[in-house]
């Protein structure tokens, strides 16, 4: 007891001293207790990604309709459920249907500017265009500067497809960097003699790149 007790006092004492160093910044949550306490310097490093994937989503967002389509956040997300246990297969594996549904996405409390923001779905964006009469074209959009998503992400892709919510779902990445061409070294130098390709420099550097889930992933999530 005496152990929980001075590994207790240690710790309050740990943040006590985080709360009043310059090197840390301390957050409370909304009924004014001691959240969490970050180095200032990681703090200013997640808020300078989160600007740049917030600039990034927008510009996906503003070419989608210059596509035509018609675009707004989703503030809806996938509940993964595990199958019912009660029924199991031959080899022992439950059988029974998951009990995954769609429900509306948390909301967030802000520390910093007290207050709750509006739920971030999953995926980003819903997307729709009017194809001919009585028939729309339905995408779910997830912005992802990378292009990879987790496996829960994929999961929820998936589902997504088999509930026919969505027509197909497209992930929005960023154009991979230019680099140096075929034959050539960083310094400019030519590493081969053999003519040169216009094909090797192009890049799709600056440009956004849409992958279709369903033909990313193929037959592994795409169970119907």
């Amino acid at each position: 007891m005496d152990n929980v007790d001075k590994e207790h006092r240690e710790k309050i004492m740990e943040m006590i001293e985080k709360a009043g160093s310059e090197e840390y910044e301390t957050s409370w949550n909304e009924a004014g207790v001691f959240s969490t306490s970050k180095k200032k310097s990681n703090v200013k490093k997640g808020r300078t990604s989160k600007a740049r994937g917030a600039r990034f989503e927008l510009k996906v967002r503003e070419d989608l309709e210059k596509k035509g389509r018609v675009v707004d956040k989703w503030t809806n997300n996938v509940d993964l459920s595990p199958r019912d246990d009660s029924s199991k297969d031959d080899s022992g594996e439950p059988s029974g249907e998951p009990k995954s549904k769609l429900v509306i996405a948390k909301r967030k409390y802000n520390p910093y500017s007290k207050a709750l923001t509006i739920g971030t779905g999953f995926p980003d964006f819903i997307s729709i265009k009017h194809i001919h009469e009585g028939v729309y074209s339905v995408i779910g959009v997830e912005v992802k500067m990378t292009g990879t998503l987790s496996k829960i992400e994929k999961e929820k892709c998936a589902w997504y497809l088999q509930k026919k919510i969505f027509s197909a779902i497209w992930i929005a990445k960023k154009g991979e960097e230019r680099g140096a061409p075929k034959g050539v070294s960083q310094g400019g130098t030519r590493t081969s003699t053999r003519p040169r390709d216009i094909s090797e420099e192009i890049s799709t550097r600056g440009k956004i790149i849409y992958d279709d889930f369903a033909e990313k992933y193929g037959e592994k999530y795409n169970k119907t």
